[in-house]
């Protein structure tokens, strides 16, 4: 078991949406501190208020994960100044959203950074420490798009699919360094957060209530649970994919539950909700 009381919680993207709701369901549960990375200065400021209000102990940093510069700088800051941290969620991540002969080679690198070398470069940031205290626990939040392919979604799919292989792969390393360091990977279904906006539900798959998926994880966290496949139905795709033929697995995700038009109308987030060009961004700082 994971003790979340007392412990030193890191969310990158944690100043909205799911990152936002974790961080406070977590200092709910006792956690002690919550280390906020995110890359939108006013979500950072704005949700730092609202937990501090509350009398919650917050330390915000303006990160861009895509940048390991970024990382490196505020990962020192974050040790030097609470002395590493017990619990990190890699919640951070981004999808275009159209066909892959639409990407520019920026929205490609931009994806890949963030959602796959932004989750390994923070994650190898704190491990040391981790390791060294022979204490620690990582969540991986990937997809059920990393077992699955998708029209629509080919970059993010990937940078998903990335995330699983390596989150897998990375717990069973530090489950031989010791019993405590622990690596869990969730893999849910669309979530209602506006980051999914427009896409269409499959049959069997409802859009996950983000209440419903953070109460997941924070229970995860607490029982050292390997992999949560949410919702339901998504449990069966590492079975279907395993015994069906290609063509007999496309037809049923595509003309049985519509997963393969499930990104038709998507729209995503507004555009002053998207996240930033580096450009216009200043050095990682701690706020």
């Amino acid at each position: 078991m994971t003790a979340i009381k007392n412990s030193i919680v890191l969310i990158t993207g944690g100043a909205n949406g799911i990152g936002k709701l974790l961080g406070k369901s977590l200092l709910e549960k006792g956690a002690k501190s919550l280390v906020i990375w995110d890359i939108n200065e006013a979500n950072l400021e704005s949700t730092t208020a609202e937990l501090s209000q509350k009398g919650y102990d917050v330390h915000p940093y303006l990160v861009d994960v895509a940048d390991t510069d970024d990382i490196d700088f505020a990962a020192q800051d974050v040790i030097k100044e609470l002395g590493g941290i017990d619990i990190l969620v890699n919640n951070a991540g981004i999808i275009v959203g159209k066909a892959f002969h639409e990407h520019s080679t920026r929205e490609i690198e931009k994806t890949i950074r963030i959602n796959v070398l932004g989750v390994m470069h923070t994650t190898n940031a704190f491990l040391p420490n981790m390791i060294e205290r022979s204490k620690g626990h990582v969540v991986n939040i990937a997809s059920a798009s990393s077992y699955t392919a998708n029209p629509n979604m080919s970059v993010y799919a990937a940078s998903k699919w990335a995330v699983m292989g390596w989150s897998e792969s990375l717990r069973l390393e530090l489950e031989r360094l010791s019993q405590h360091l622990h690596v869990t990977t969730i893999a849910p279904s669309y979530i209602n957060t506006g980051m999914f906006e427009g896409v269409s539900a499959p049959l069997l798959t409802p859009i996950l209530d983000p209440e419903t998926i953070v109460a997941k994880i924070v229970q995860a966290i607490e029982r050292n649970k390997v992999l949560v496949l949410e919702p339901a139905i998504v449990k069966s795709l590492p079975v279907l994919k395993g015994v069906l033929p290609t063509r007999a697995f496309d037809f049923l995700a595509e003309k049985i539950f519509g997963v393969y038009h499930s990104m038709d109308n998507f729209k995503g987030r507004k555009p002053e909700e998207a996240i930033p060009d580096k450009k216009v961004l200043e050095k990682s700082k701690k706020l």
